[in-house]
């Protein structure tokens, strides 16, 4: 139940995380037809909740936190293992390497403006933070990282009993209970038909 809950929590953050990358890509082609006033005054004011202390700051590393410990978890199990390292790379490379590469020094240098005073460059730092590659790299990276994430959740296999109507997980020390008890009950069968027919 906890590993399940945990699965279910790294998958809606990072569900949550593309959404945010994805908001940006939507967003751009309108801001890249802005005055440098009104873009940088955008900046400043709408992107607030993107950064720490608010949710958009925090979800970041909160994503890569549970996809970490879910790793370690399940770190018996090599193939689901593979899969949330791989979901973990992923999210790592879109933050920090990304998105201190590319965001962050423009993101501090509008932050840092003083209206009416315009950075020289700005136009290469809008390039930088929005139209450029960086939101493009973000939402692929952080959408395969989801896709890594149920890969792992759905391998999670179930074998159903012919016997009973017993659901149990195919790991192998499930397995050999459910192998067990299969015989055991084919035992307990062959008994009954035995003294109920009057053949022993």
């Amino acid at each position: 139940m906890t590993l399940n809950l945990l699965r279910f929590s790294t998958i809606l953050l990072a569900a949550l995380l593309s959404g945010l990358a994805f908001a940006h890509v939507l967003e751009q082609p309108a801001k890249m037809q802005y005055d440098a006033m009104l873009y940088i005054t955008l900046q400043r004011s709408l992107y607030v909740q993107w950064g720490t202390p608010h949710i958009g700051g925090v979800l970041e590393p909160l994503t890569i936190a549970t996809t970490g410990l879910l790793a370690f978890f399940i770190r018996r199990n090599k193939r689901d293992l593979w899969l949330s390292v791989g979901a973990l790379f992923l999210l790592l490379l879109a933050f920090p390497i990304v998105f201190f590469w590319l965001v962050a020094p423009a993101n501090a240098a509008f932050l840092a403006a003083m209206l009416p005073n315009i950075p020289l460059n700005w136009s290469e730092l809008r390039s930088n933070c929005g139209n450029g590659p960086c939101h493009a790299i973000r939402t692929p990276v952080c959408r395969t990282s989801i896709a890594c994430s149920i890969a792992a959740a759905r391998r999670e296999r179930y074998v159903r009993s012919d016997e009973a109507d017993v659901i149990v997980p195919a790991s192998r020390h499930s397995l050999a209970i459910y192998d067990q008890a299969r015989c055991e009950a084919r035992s307990r069968l062959r008994l009954y038909c035995c003294f109920g027919s009057g053949r022993c």
